[in-house]
């Protein structure tokens, strides 16, 4: 018998097809994704580009930032759609989407894969 300790792992199976922060290949394909959003957001919402850059996947966003109120959701959805040329579905909308950078930037980086020409 080995008296090596036996290591259980968490595993939530949600995680399985999502790309690993230390896969270098998803993070260099989400980084000018991230930059053209916290552009988007300065531009849209008034925000400083010191204070989007700033924003991290935990961010708040709607109900944290005040700049971005029930008004502002349409014009921030409609410049994403222009400036990343994709296409949101009012069903696609929901308060999850909106509530963290992380889950803001998620949303996004799904629509560019499922509208991207597959080969």
């Amino acid at each position: 018998m080995s008296s090596q300790p036996i290591v259980h792992e968490e595993f939530d199976a949600q995680d399985a097809d999502a790309p690993s922060l230390h896969d270098g290949r998803a993070a260099a394909e989400a980084a000018p994704v991230d930059g053209e959003l916290k552009s988007i957001l300065a531009d849209v919402l008034g925000l400083s580009e010191r204070n989007a850059a700033a924003l991290t996947p935990e961010s708040g966003l709607f109900g944290h930032l005040p700049e971005l109120d029930s008004m502002a959701v349409a014009g921030l959805l409609t410049e994403i759609e222009d400036r990343l040329d994709i296409v949101i579905e009012d069903d696609d909308v929901d308060g999850e989407m909106l509530e963290t950078y992380g889950a803001l930037l998620g949303f996004v980086q799904s629509k560019i894969a499922d509208q991207a020409p597959h080969s």
